[in-house]
C-alpha cells in the first residue's frame, strides 16, 4: 500500500464470476486490506442488468451484514445512500472525498468501512 493512501476500490464483477467466487474474492479482500491498513473499500458489484439489482450486489449486501464479518466492517452503504451517510463515511476516512462524485447515486457500488 501506498504510504497515505488509505482507500482501494475492488471490482468484484472483473470477469464476469459466480456469486459464490464474487463473495469469496470479496471476503479475502476484506481481510487483506484490514491487515495492511485500509480504513475504507469502494467496492464495485454492478447493478445487474435486469434493472431492479443483480445477483452480486445483492450477495454482497447481504454478506456484508452477516456477523462473521463484525470484526472486520465497521459500516457499509450503497451508492443510493451515499448523499445521506457521506458526511459520516467521510469524517471516518477523508480520502472517500475523491471518490463521491463516482458514489454519489450509483447503485453499482458499496463503500465499506473497515474497523
Amino acid at each position: 500500500m501506498e504510504k497515505g493512501v488509505k482507500v482501494k476500490e475492488i471490482n468484484l464483477e472483473r470477469g464476469n464470476p459466480t456469486v459464490e467466487v464474487a463473495l469469496r474474492n470479496l471476503v479475502n479482500e476484506l481481510s487483506t486490506a484490514k491487515r495492511v491498513g485500509y480504513r475504507a473499500l469502494v467496492l464495485v458489484h454492478g447493478y445487474g442488468s435486469s434493472g431492479t439489482g443483480g445477483a452480486i450486489k445483492a450477495a454482497v449486501k447481504a454478506k456484508l451484514g452477516e456477523r462473521s464479518l463484525s470484526g472486520i466492517i465497521r459500516s457499509y452503504a450503497g451508492g443510493e445512500e451515499w448523499f445521506s451517510r457521506k458526511r459520516e463515511f467521510t469524517e471516518s476516512c477523508s480520502q472517500l472525498k475523491d471518490y463521491s462524485p463516482y458514489i454519489d447515486g450509483n447503485r453499482g457500488v458499496t463503500v465499506v468501512l473497515l474497523k
